[in-house]
């Protein structure tokens, strides 16, 4: 359960259960505890929910992978579900767009780990395409079915893309929460190069042709494929990504500590665990990385510094590697202006076009 909402008469309830990423709604009749309707699967994310002032209709906010967010309204007596507005850009249409459902694999020690699986389109006939394993930020956070102009964008232009849920992501239950522990850029990461390999697997993806892209934490583990599984990627997308632990988690500001507690918990304390830290940044092994690597970084980000980029990328430049930095002047951390998401999505496809086509 992620998210929650009673009726303003006490009557009803309604609760949104997270199911393999997809949003699925609960309406509840409070005196019985019994369930109003059978469970609503919306296709894709909610992200607000709340009910008339009657309490006869129930209102939600959700999209999915082909849609941006939309408002639906649920008839609590007629059980009928009506799309009340439609903000999807004229200029796109749906059917170009690219389904998202849930592919599973048996990683290295038979755990079994999800993902969300965005199929390529316009793919030549005869042709197997190429593929990028898709990792989200966090650590902790979750890779959904929602709507990403970015994906939908990479993957209608031919590329198959696999937003990993490696162990660590929430969503799954504790243990899955927690087995990566004081094991990130190493449990994980051996996740995401099994991810690589499942996808090798499927007849229409081109084994010799998948790369990894990821944000943040998720940009880290770029990074940490590249340095200490060399050979396993062609190519590397890091956007705003981790490249040393030791500076990162000492920067933490003291206002963050929840943050701070959950970092240190999850990857390790700076002030007592240095030549640990040291051990799983790539910074400190770059001398490894051999595959091209494409760089995107705010300027004003307050969480992974703009220094962690600019010695990647040089250290990138000083060893010989193909290496290609994308700097935003005015964002932080993640971009939000759509001019300047324009600008890196077009610059994902043209570094992946160059190393994987």
């Amino acid at each position: 359960i992620i998210a929650g909402r009673m009726s303003e008469d006490g009557e009803s309830a309604v609760l949104v259960l997270n199911r393999n990423g997809f949003s699925e709604l609960h309406v509840i009749e409070t005196k019985s505890n019994s369930l109003k309707m059978p469970p609503i699967k919306t296709g894709g994310v909610v992200y607000d929910q709340c009910f008339s002032k009657d309490g006869q209709l129930l209102y939600y906010l959700c999209d999915s992978a082909t849609s941006s967010p939309n408002i639906f309204s649920i008839n609590l007596e007629t059980k009928k579900t009506k799309k009340l507005t439609d903000s999807m850009s004229r200029n796109v249409n749906s059917n170009d767009l690219s389904e998202a459902s849930v592919l599973r694999f048996v990683s290295y020690d038979g755990l079994e780990v999800p993902g969300i699986f965005y199929p390529p389109k316009n793919v030549p006939a005869g042709e197997k395409a190429p593929a990028v394993v898709w990792v989200h930020g966090g650590p902790g956070g979750q890779s959904l079915p929602k709507y990403s102009p970015e994906i939908q964008f990479i993957a209608n232009h031919g590329y198959a893309i696999y937003a990993v849920n490696n162990r660590g992501s929430s969503g799954y239950g504790k243990s899955f929460f927690r087995a990566a522990d004081h094991k990130h850029g190493e449990a994980d990461l051996d996740d995401c190069v099994e991810a690589a390999r499942f996808l090798a697997t499927l007849d229409f993806i081109d084994e010799e042709r998948i790369a990894i892209n990821g944000g943040s934490y998720g940009g880290f583990m770029v990074l940490a494929a590249l340095a200490f599984r060399p050979k396993e990627f062609k190519a590397g997308i890091d956007l705003f990504g981790v490249s040393n632990w030791v500076r990162t988690l000492k920067e933490v500001p003291a206002w963050w500590k929840a943050i701070k507690d959950l970092l240190y918990t999850k990857i390790g304390n700076p002030f007592e665990e240095e030549e640990y830290l040291k051990s799983i940044s790539p910074l400190f092994h770059a001398e490894r990385i051999e595959r091209p690597l494409l760089v995107l970084q705010g300027v004003n980000d307050p969480r992974v510094l703009k220094v962690e980029s600019d010695e990647i990328v040089e250290s990138l430049k000083k060893n010989g590697v193909p290496v290609e930095y994308v700097v935003f002047e005015d964002e932080g951390h993640g971009f939000k202006k759509k001019v300047n998401r324009i600008k890196g999505a077009k610059a994902m496809l043209a570094f992946l076009d160059k190393y994987l086509r």
